[in-house]
C-alpha cells in the first residue's frame, strides 16, 4: 500500500469514528480544509462520494461503512504498535463516553467521579442514555467506549465482564390498600402497574414471566426512566415491578412499601461491555477495573 493511501485511510478513521470532519480534524490535529482535502482524494482514489450532507451532519455511503467494517481493528492495532502503550492518569488528557441507565448511574457515578478527581484530574467522564437496542451499536460503532447494564446479545466484536445480579421488588406507596401484606397472585393481576421501559416497549421480562403462566397484567403507565418512579406511586394506586437496583434511589426511603414479588422472574443480570478495539488499551483497561471495582462494591454496600 502506498504511503498516500495509508494517510487517507488515517483520516478516514477518524471521520467516520467522529462522524464529523471538524471533530476529526482536531482529533487529528488538522486544519478543517486539510481534512475536506483529504476527503476529496479519497472519493478519487477509491471512486465513491463516501460522505454526503444531511442537515450539519454527514451521513457514510454503504461504501464507506463496508470499508470501515474492514480496517477499524486493523487500524486500531497499527496505532497501538506505533504509539506508546502506557497509561499515566496523573498526566493523561482523556475523554470516556459510557452509556449507562440511569438506576446504574446513581449507585456508581458519584464515588467513580470522586476517584476521577484524585487519581485523574485530566480525565472526562461523559454519561449517554442505554437502551438495550443502541448501547452495542453504539460500542461497535465506536459512539462510546463503554456501555454499562444488560447484555441481551453478544458477538466476536464485544468483550463483557460480569458486574452483579439484581432481584426485583413490587413497590407502591406505604398506604396502598395492598401493602401491609404478602401480595397475592390474583392482587398483582389485578392492580395497576408502572412500568419503566427504557426503548419503549411495553411487554417486559414480567410480561414474559406471566406469559409462561396464561396470565397477563395491565400496564397502565409506562415512563423511560427511575427516578419518575416514586412520585407517581405516591399520588396513585398503582405498583411497579422494579430491579432492586432501582430502588437505592433515595427517591423510595419516603413513604414507599416494597414487597416481594409473587411470581418467578430471573434475576437481572449487570455487565460491563466494550468492544474489542479497547481489549489493549492501557487507558480503557484502567478504566475498565475502576468501573468493575467500585460497581461490584456498591452493589454489596447497598444489598448487604
Amino acid at each position: 500500500m502506498k504511503n498516500q493511501e495509508l494517510t487517507l485511510l488515517y483520516v478516514f478513521d477518524a471521520i467516520m469514528t467522529e462522524g464529523s470532519i471538524t471533530r476529526a480534524a482536531e482529533r487529528l490535529a488538522m486544519t478543517q480544509p486539510a481534512v475536506s482535502n483529504a476527503v476529496s482524494r479519497m472519493r478519487e482514489t477509491w471512486h465513491d462520494p463516501l460522505f454526503v450532507k444531511q442537515g450539519r451532519n454527514i451521513r457514510p455511503t454503504s461504501y464507506a461503512r463496508s470499508l470501515w467494517d474492514q480496517i477499524r481493528g486493523p487500524m486500531y492495532d497499527l496505532s497501538n504498535a506505533v504509539n506508546v502503550t502506557r497509561f499515566d492518569p496523573a498526566h493523561a488528557r482523556r475523554q470516556f463516553r459510557v452509556a449507562v441507565t440511569d438506576a446504574m448511574l446513581e449507585l456508581i457515578w458519584q464515588p467513580l467521579v470522586a476517584e476521577l478527581e484524585q487519581q485523574a484530574p485530566g480525565v472526562d467522564l461523559h454519561a449517554v442514555p442505554f437502551t438495550e437496542e443502541s448501547a452495542l451499536t453504539q460500542l461497535r460503532e465506536a459512539h462510546v467506549d463503554l456501555a454499562l447494564g444488560m447484555l441481551t446479545e453478544h458477538d466476536r466484536s464485544l468483550r463483557s465482564n460480569w458486574l452483579f445480579d439484581s432481584g426485583h421488588t413490587v413497590v407502591m406507596r406505604q398506604d396502598h390498600p395492598l401493602a401491609g401484606r404478602p401480595l397475592t397472585v390474583d392482587d398483582y393481576i389485578g392492580a395497576r402497574h408502572l412500568m419503566v421501559s427504557l426503548s419503549g416497549e411495553v411487554n417486559g421480562f414480567v410480561d414474559q414471566a406471566l406469559g409462561r403462566r396464561g396470565l397477563k397484567r395491565r400496564v397502565a403507565v409506562a415512563v423511560n426512566h427511575f427516578p419518575a418512579v416514586p412520585r407517581l406511586l405516591r399520588q396513585s394506586d398503582m405498583i411497579a415491578t422494579l430491579p432492586r437496583i432501582a430502588t437505592n434511589d433515595t427517591g423510595f426511603n419516603r413513604g414507599m412499601w416494597s414487597t416481594e414479588v409473587p411470581i418467578a422472574i430471573d434475576p437481572l443480570s449487570l455487565y460491563l461491555v466494550w468492544h474489542t478495539r479497547h481489549d489493549r488499551d492501557p487507558g480503557s483497561l484502567w478504566m475498565r477495573k475502576r468501573v468493575e471495582r467500585i460497581a461490584k462494591a456498591c452493589w454489596a454496600e447497598c444489598s448487604g
